[in-house]
C-alpha cells in the first residue's frame, strides 16, 4: 500500500479471468477495474482506459487517504481493547462487592427469622402448656368430684345393706344432704380447652434485629356474632356520596382482636334493583377494626350485608335510606323573593322552595307565608334585584329563619 507502483513492478504478473493468456496490464476508468488488450478491444472498446502505472499514483493517493481515516479508528479500537481487563477487574470487584452486602443481608435476615421463629415456637409452647393447665386442672376437679361421689355412693349402699333401721334413720340425713350436695355439683361431660390457636403468616410481627418480620400466632378467633358496627352514615347515605362506617371485630368474650387479615365480605343493594350491587371499599386498618364504604347512585332503599366467614356480623343485614343531595342555593332567599315579588302568594325561591307557615299581609296588598326554615346551603351571597333586600350579606334574615318579630323589625309596614 506504502509503494503500489513498485509492488507491480516485483510482483508476480496477474492474468485475466476471461483471457487466461493476457497479462492484466490495463485499467478501466469506466468500470474502475484492471483489464488486458483483449478485454480493450472487446468488453472495454472505448472505454477510457490506461496503464497501471500511468494510475497508479492517482488511486493510490485516495487510497492512502482513506488509510489515514482509517487509522485513529485502529488506534481508538486498540485503546479499548486495553481498558477491557480494567473494566473487567472493576466489574468483578462491584459484582463481589454486591455479593458481600447480599450474604451480609442474608445472613442477618436469616438470623433474625431463626430468632422470631424461636420467639414463635416459645409462643406456642407456653400457649400449650397455658392450656394443658388447663386441662390438668380440670382433670384434678373431676378425679376429685369422682372419688366424692364414689365415697358417698358406697357409703350409702353400705348403709342401706348392713345399717340398722336405728341406725339408718339416725344417719339419713347427713347422708341425703352430701348426695344432694353432690348432686348439685355442675361438670362437663366433655372437657375441653379452647383449641384455637391459629398463625398469620402475612401479618406484620414488627421488628426483629433491624429487619421487618412477619407471622404471628393469635389464640382469639374473631366471633361474629360479638362484632360490632358503628358509624353516622350506618343507616342513612346521599346519593352520589360516600357513605361510611366501621367494622369492630371482636372474640368469643365481646375482646377486640387487635389485628387485622379476617375475610370481610360487604354487599350493598338496592331494594328494587337486586341485579345491582353497590362497589364497595373495605381497608383492613390492622387492629381490629375495617373502614367500610360505598357510593350509592340513586336514592332508595338499600340492603347492606356485612358477612364474616360467610355468617352475618351483629346487626346485618341492615337497611339504608339514601336521599337526594342537595341542591346548591342560588343566592335568593324568601325573604328577598317575598319583598321583590310584591308579595305575592305565588312567590318561590329560586332553589325551588315555596314559602309555608304565617300568613302576613304586605301593606294590606296581598297575604303570603313568611315563616318556617329554609335550608339553604349558601348563606351570604348576594344579587342583584329591584328589591332593597338585595343585599344579602347583611340581610337580618340570611340565617334562613323568618320570625315575625325579625319581620316587623326589618319591615315596619308588614303586619298580621
Amino acid at each position: 500500500m506504502v509503494d503500489l507502483k513498485g509492488y507491480s513492478r516485483v510482483g508476480k504478473a496477474i492474468l485475466c479471468p476471461a483471457h487466461p493468456a493476457e497479462e492484466l496490464r490495463l485499467f478501466c476508468e469506466l468500470c474502475d477495474r484492471p483489464v488486458c488488450r483483449d478485454c480493450v478491444v472487446g468488453e472495454h472498446r472505448e472505454h477510457p482506459c490506461d496503464f497501471t502505472g500511468n494510475v497508479i499514483h492517482k488511486h493510490g493517493d485516495s487510497v492512502r487517504e482513506l488509510l489515514r481515516g482509517t487509522q485513529p479508528h485502529v488506534e481508538a479500537l486498540e485503546e479499548a481493547l486495553a481498558q477491557i481487563p480494567q473494566t473487567h477487574r472493576a466489574l468483578q470487584e462491584r459484582v463481589e462487592a454486591v455479593a458481600a452486602d447480599v450474604r451480609t443481608f442474608s445472613e442477618g435476615y436469616i438470623r433474625a427469622i431463626e430468632e422470631h421463629r424461636d420467639k414463635l415456637l416459645k409462643q406456642l409452647e407456653d400457649i400449650r402448656g397455658q392450656k394443658e393447665n388447663a386441662l390438668q386442672l380440670q382433670k384434678a376437679q373431676l378425679e376429685q368430684l369422682l372419688a366424692d361421689l364414689r365415697t358417698g355412693v358406697e357409703f350409702t349402699e353400705h348403709l342401706l345393706t348392713s345399717g340398722s333401721d336405728l341406725e339408718i334413720l339416725i344417719t339419713k340425713g347427713v347422708v341425703v344432704e352430701r348426695l344432694t350436695k353432690l348432686n348439685q355439683v355442675e361438670y362437663s361431660a366433655r372437657p375441653s380447652v379452647d383449641g384455637r390457636i391459629r398463625f398469620s403468616p402475612h401479618e406484620k410481627a414488627g421488628r426483629c434485629r433491624g429487619y421487618e418480620v412477619y407471622g404471628a400466632i393469635s389464640t382469639q378467633e374473631v366471633d361474629p356474632a360479638k362484632c360490632v358496627l358503628q358509624g353516622e352514615d350506618l343507616h342513612r347515605a346521599r346519593e352520589k356520596q360516600t357513605a361510611s362506617f366501621t367494622l369492630f371485630c371482636k372474640d368469643a368474650a365481646g375482646e377486640s382482636t387487635g389485628r387485622g387479615g379476617d375475610d370481610i365480605r360487604v354487599t350493598v343493594v338496592p331494594n328494587d334493583k337486586k341485579d345491582s350491587p353497590v362497589r364497595t371499599v373495605v381497608q383492613d386498618n390492622k387492629d381490629g377494626t375495617y373502614s367500610i364504604s360505598y357510593t350509592p347512585k340513586e336514592p332508595g332503599i338499600y340492603t347492606v350485608l356485612v358477612c364474616i366467614k360467610e355468617q352475618h356480623v351483629q346487626g346485618s343485614p341492615f337497611t339504608v335510606t339514601v336521599r337526594k343531595r342537595h341542591r346548591s342555593h342560588t343566592g335568593v332567599f324568601h325573604c328577598c323573593t317575598f319583598c321583590s315579588s310584591g308579595g305575592q302568594k305565588t312567590a318561590c325561591c329560586a332553589c325551588g322552595g315555596t314559602m309555608p307557615g304565617l300568613s302576613i299581609s304586605l301593606q294590606g296588598k296581598s297575604k303570603s307565608a313568611l315563616t318556617g326554615r329554609h335550608w339553604s346551603q349558601v348563606l351570604g351571597t348576594t344579587r342583584t334585584t329591584s328589591s332593597p333586600l338585595a343585599d344579602l350579606t347583611s340581610h337580618p334574615f340570611k340565617t334562613g329563619l323568618l320570625s315575625p318579630a325579625l319581620l316587623h323589625s326589618h319591615h315596619p309596614g308588614l303586619r298580621n
